[in-house]
């Protein structure tokens, strides 16, 4: 975007742009708490992770807000336009991925002592590591209002997707050789779950920023990884 004759004008554009790399902060801290609270079953970290969640949404909802001000009192064209309303997208996909978290805290509050070994952990924990990559990755893209950071995000999700393809199968073998094993390998599928889905918000975003930058859409059909399951872990969206 280019610098406008009214330096006021820039300032809002520029707080919106603050606002979402705050959401985009908080929404990062929250995974790796979270992911750490699962790994050491510490509730009281996952309970804080929960608490945190109305933060988020309260800056969704004050990023929503800016920006309808903005297009009512500014009438922006073009790039500026696009930028605004961008925003309100990527904050959108940003609440999303702290919902996903959320419900990923929420598991940590009623599990059971772990029953299963730490690699089906840390396969968790390497996805996790691929999200939060990710999303790091495609909020540098907005701040950098680079549409290559952003294309180069999209070109990756299909490798959250085959970790959680492969962690399925994994958690499947537990439950079937041992029934003990049930319960615990549900609530790490519903994780695992949360991890990869909060994985395709952030190559929502990347979506959104490539817009955003050129006006056009990413093209082709999203990368996906290989084998995709079958059987549906998707359920409600959780308050």
């Amino acid at each position: 975007m280019t610098q406008h004759i009214v330096r006021s004008y820039d300032d809002e554009l520029s707080q919106l742009t603050t606002k979402i790399t705050r959401m985009g902060g908080l929404a990062e801290a929250m995974m790796v708490d979270a992911i750490d609270a699962l790994t050491k079953l510490d509730v009281a970290k996952a309970r804080s992770v929960v608490e945190r969640d109305g933060e988020l949404d309260q800056l969704q909802h004050d990023v929503e807000e800016a920006a309808v001000v903005l297009v009512a009192r500014r009438q922006p064209l073009a790039n500026d336009l696009r930028h605004i309303m961008g925003t309100i997208r990527i904050a959108s996909d940003i609440e999303r991925i702290g919902d996903l978290v959320k419900n990923i805290a929420k598991r940590v509050t009623v599990m059971e002592q772990r029953f299963l070994g730490v690699r089906s952990l840390a396969g968790l924990q390497h996805m996790s590591h691929l999200v939060l990559t990710q999303t790091k990755a495609v909020l540098d893209s907005f701040a950098q209002k680079s549409p290559e950071l952003a294309r180069h995000v999209w070109l990756h999700d299909g490798e959250v997707d085959t970790l959680h393809n492969a962690l399925f199968r994994e958690l499947l073998t537990y439950m079937m050789e041992d029934p003990r094993a049930i319960t615990f390998s549900t609530h790490l599928l519903f994780i695992a779950k949360n991890i990869e889905r909060a994985g395709d918000h952030a190559t929502n975003i990347a979506e959104t920023v490539y817009y955003i930058e050129t006006g056009s859409q990413l093209s082709g059909p999203r990368p996906k990884g290989e084998s995709e399951t079958t059987f549906s872990l998707e359920h409600p969206r959780e308050s």
